[in-house]
């Protein structure tokens, strides 16, 4: 009888994630532990994405995607971080404990992330900072082949709903920051640099970032 309820939810289980379509294989994560639990009640946004509670599930990628982000090379608008550096964004340290993160300045500030190459890009992920649940503003994410992003500019992520960064008016809502982190679909766009921006968040008007992950395949 056991064994037969065992297969019964096993089965239940696969029945419920979706199969990735052809050419497509689930995205594999290892995510840190939770530092919080619960949900803030002083944090009010008109923008504010609905929050579940729950795992937001499997993610699909073209097939052979791989993490092609640890160890790059960051920059940021910041040259002089009030915490830590820039190469902490891409260090693979996802704990987000003391130590283990950037902080730049107040107000409008990016982090960017030369890949070296262009590449497709199939997933990104973003920490900020998820030791409390908090929201950041204006986080805006764009991909180009040009490092001073004056030309050739893809946008695949912003949620700066009435442009008060300068930078479009965006459609993306804002999120709290958790352990998984926030999963962008950047939708195949190629591009070889990232820039990575936000302007404070709701608990005070610093920028923070733990990690970004960033998956994908060369440009052949």
């Amino acid at each position: 009888m056991a064994a037969g309820i065992a297969a019964g939810v096993a089965a239940a289980s696969a029945a419920q994630t979706p199969a990735p379509e052809q050419g497509k294989e689930e995205l594999k994560l290892q995510l840190p532990k939770p530092m919080f639990v619960g949900t803030p009640r002083n944090i009010n946004s008109p923008n504010l994405e609905k929050v579940t509670g729950k795992s937001r599930g499997p993610f699909f990628v073209p097939a052979g995607t791989k993490l092609i982000s640890l160890n790059k090379p960051v920059t940021s608008s910041d040259t002089q971080p009030v915490i830590g550096d820039a190469t902490y964004v891409t260090d693979g340290e996802k704990s987000g404990e003391d130590g283990y993160f950037v902080e730049l300045g107040p107000g409008k500030q990016y982090v960017q992330i030369d890949l070296k190459a262009p590449h497709q890009l199939n997933a990104i992920l973003v920490w900020h900072y998820h030791a409390q649940a908090r929201v950041y503003r204006d986080v805006v994410v764009l991909v180009s082949d040009d490092k001073d992003f004056v030309s050739g500019v893809t946008t695949v992520f912003n949620n700066d709903h009435d442009n008060s960064s300068g930078l479009g008016l965006g459609k993306d809502k804002e999120y709290i920051e958790t352990a998984e982190g926030k999963l962008i679909d950047p939708r195949g766009v190629r591009g070889r640099y990232l820039r990575l921006w936000s302007s404070g968040n709701t608990s005070n008007d610093m920028n923070h970032y733990v990690e970004v992950e960033i998956y994908g395949t060369p440009v052949k």
